[in-house]
């Protein structure tokens, strides 16, 4: 195909307005695992409650991704993103003067609908302007890089703002980031949909949120209370939702989601691996935010530069990855990104007795290059793998995998963390009832407690959190690494067979 230079220069133009929900999504994404310890202390709530204010936006999110894409496909992708901008802008400066812990758990809920209405939307949009191969695979790098910049900057932007501002500062960063996306828009990005989109189907959307959110939910639940009966009761819900649904998109002559498309191998491999990937790097990021403030005392801005090295490499493996897939195989690229990020998780568990910031760094550094380089080829793959007028359903499956991926990398590496604390924990005597409990929960606890006792106490309080709290480094590398040597396989097994040059 030809090089991208043949692409006109507002193509870019419109890239680069694009590019504004995605960075903000992604600094969303990891922005409150730094604020987490300040709202924390403001509003005590419980560990459980905690989680919910991280994941009840990704959660939504998750749940809305694929009713919404198809949305976009019929009413216009660009009407749907502006549509998504101005709602999430509003709900944002809602949430950051939330009174109490149940409003912000519902606002940052809010924040999932309208944000299910930029990502999908963004990805399609490019998939419709860039028509031209290399030039596509570039415009997704810089998609991808936005991605992990905006990730990284998440804590940086975070922790300068924690410093000097209350905590809702770090929501209100959403205003000035949309703002120049609502303006520019409407001149810079041309509206596109489906020509032939079909009646929209309301059993359809309810079966894709039947199918999505109870199973999060269960995930969640099992992670905190064990196998309960009602976690099981959602889960099989999901189970019965997800089938339906399915039978029901084979049967549609305009189908909200093309099933025949995970029959396509490097389709359904490109999204298992964007997903096992993201599971990773959201559970790393969620324990080295606490690991960089609450064990080694950085203050929250120092945590969050500590991640930047990491994230430079991301973007530049994403870019230098679209000059290599001219010249090798799709799938040999995504191996060597997973493996990667494999390795990066190895260092984690050959430092965890030590993991000082120069450790964190290197083990950031060589797992991010490969999240960089996994996630543009199989962002790439996947959308490639559809016609222009469907790229809305497409985009949104490979946005679900990503938002999945956070929700569970957060849920189930998250409690395996907690359920290590909890286990390791050895709390000094002499603490009240309340104060033993809140230090016995979480590290953020026992933080919040040793403010409250004598310094002795609360030395030895400390002492014995930080080391309960790294203590569940090793199971989680361990699960981590193996995820990604499994989405290796599946890749390896998918592309075999195919033809070696690029799609």
């Amino acid at each position: 195909s030809s090089t991208p230079t043949t692409t006109p220069a507002r193509a870019w133009l419109a890239l680069a307005v694009l590019m504004l929900p995605v960075l903000l999504i992604a600094i969303d994404n990891t922005v409150l695992a730094f604020a987490l310890p300040l709202i924390a202390e403001d509003f005590r709530p419980s560990a459980t409650t905690q989680l919910w204010i991280v994941d009840a936006y990704s959660l939504v999110l998750a749940a809305l991704l694929v009713p919404m894409g198809a949305l976009g496909d019929r009413v216009g992708r660009r009407r749907l993103l502006l549509i998504g901008a101005t709602g999430f802008a509003a709900v944002s400066a809602a949430a950051a003067f939330a009174p109490t812990a149940g409003a912000l758990v519902g606002a940052r809920a809010l924040l999932g609908v309208f944000g299910a209405m930029l990502m999908p939307a963004t990805l399609s949009l490019i998939r419709n302007i860039f028509t031209d191969d290399s030039a596509r695979r570039l415009a997704i790098a810089i998609w991808a890089s936005c991605f992990t910049a905006g990730a990284a900057l998440g804590p940086i932007t975070g922790g300068a703002l924690l410093e000097h501002f209350h905590w809702g500062a770090v929501f209100l960063v959403a205003v000035p980031i949309l703002l120049p996306l609502l303006l520019l828009a409407p001149r810079l990005v041309p509206e596109s949909r489906d020509p032939n989109p079909g009646p929209l189907d309301p059993i359809s959307i309810a079966l894709a949120l039947l199918a999505m959110a109870p199973s999060v939910w269960a995930i969640k639940s099992v992670a905190h209370e064990g196998f309960t009966g009602i976690a099981l009761a959602a889960f099989r819900l999901g189970v019965v939702a997800t089938t339906l649904f399915v039978w029901r998109q084979n049967r549609s002559e305009t189908p909200m989601l093309e099933m025949r498309l995970f029959r396509y191998a490097p389709f359904s491999s490109s999204v298992l691996a964007n997903f096992l990937s993201v599971v990773g790097l959201i559970g790393l990021l969620f324990f080295l935010a606490q690991h960089l403030q609450l064990v080694l005392g950085l203050p929250p801005l120092m945590a969050g530069l500590v991640t930047l090295p990491g994230a430079v490499c991301s973007v530049i493996g994403g870019l230098a990855v679209v000059r290599l897939a001219q010249r090798y195989a799709p799938h040999s690229l995504i191996v060597i990104g997973l493996l990667l990020v494999a390795a990066g998780f190895a260092l984690v568990l050959l430092f965890r007795n030590d993991l000082t910031v120069a450790a964190v760094i290197a083990s950031l550094v060589t797992l991010e290059i490969g999240v960089g380089i996994s996630q543009t080829v199989s962002n790439d793959t996947i959308v490639a793998a559809v016609p222009p007028a469907k790229a809305g359903a497409a985009a949104a499956v490979s946005e679900t995998a990503y938002e999945l991926g956070a929700v569970i990398g957060t849920a189930t590496l998250g409690t395996v963390l907690t359920a290590s604390y909890r286990s390791n924990i050895e709390l000094p005597h002499g603490l009240s009832e309340p104060a033993a409990a809140q230090a016995g929960e979480s590290i953020g606890g026992a933080t919040a407690v040793a403010n409250e006792v004598p310094p002795e106490m609360a030395a030895r309080l400390l002492d014995s959190a930080r080391t309960a709290f790294d203590s569940g480094i090793a199971p989680m590398a361990g699960i981590a690494i193996a995820l990604t040597l499994i989405a290796v396989a599946v890749v390896i097994r998918a592309f075999r067979g195919r033809p070696t040059v690029g799609p």
